[in-house]
């Protein structure tokens, strides 16, 4: 597509990301693995929603899958209303480039560039200009309390304000979704209570749609709803408080 808009159009309904029996094999043989085993699974523009399972319950593999960063075996992935499997790999590429935000459990930041430019890094990949990426850039990071270290790398900051960065840089891309996979897993409680309450934020106020996968259970309460899986299937749903008192 000579653009992302013209296969991917915004005023599409809901729901945003659409799962119709996804089935996810790897290996062959006595070495094959069903990671996804017919998952269906609909999330809509502004849902906050958690992911959670035990080890090798398939829930990172969903997020792959959402994130185009893998390909079902089986089944039906609709990204606002346009079934995936029917793009190129470039066309794939610019879903991910100019619809979706990636937050990551090791941040991902890289050492040698400041706050600043790693924020700017999904922009220079869109091709925006050197003005609007800086002027973007400093509304992500003062979007997540952090203008005051755009000049610092990231060894001179915590492992809260890193993941802070990071999400930064998910949002100065201008994404419909985020997707967010054990965000707060090399965080302390304190830290990581903080950077849930800034995803809820985002969601609440910007009408950002999260699709987070955790293991832990007081981090998911903070979302909408909470999806658990086991064996590669969706085993219950339920609605939280949202971390409302």
């Amino acid at each position: 597509m000579s653009s992302p808009t013209a296969s991917l159009p915004t005023d599409r309904p809901d729901p945003v990301i659409a799962f119709r029996d996804i089935t996810r094999i790897y290996g062959r043989g006595d070495a094959r693995v069903r990671a996804l085993d017919g998952v269906t699974l609909d999330i809509a523009k502004g849902d906050f929603v958690a992911i959670m399972g035990p080890s090798g319950s398939g829930k990172s593999t969903a997020l792959n899958v959402m994130g185009c960063l893998d390909r079902p075996s089986v089944g039906q992935y609709l990204f606002k209303g346009v079934d995936v499997a029917n793009l190129t790999r470039d066309q794939r590429a610019l879903l991910r480039r100019h619809y979706l935000g990636f937050v990551f459990q090791g941040y991902n930041l890289l050492p040698r560039m400041t706050a600043l430019q790693n924020v700017e890094l999904p922009m220079i990949y869109q091709g925006k200009p050197r003005a609007e990426r800086d002027a973007r850039a400093i509304a992500a990071l003062d979007k997540v309390g952090l203008v005051h270290r755009a000049r610092h790398d990231p060894s001179q900051m915590s492992g809260g304000e890193q993941q802070r960065v990071a999400i930064a840089r998910a949002l100065a891309g201008g994404p419909s979704v985020v997707l967010a996979d054990e965000p707060t897993g090399n965080l302390d409680t304190k830290r990581s209570t903080e950077i849930v309450e800034l995803l809820q934020r985002l969601n609440r106020e910007d009408g950002l749609t999260i699709v987070m996968v955790t293991h832990e259970e007081d981090m998911a309460e903070f979302a909408d709803r909470v999806v658990w899986m086991v064996d590669g299937r969706v085993a219950s749903m339920r609605k939280t408080g949202g971390g409302r008192g």
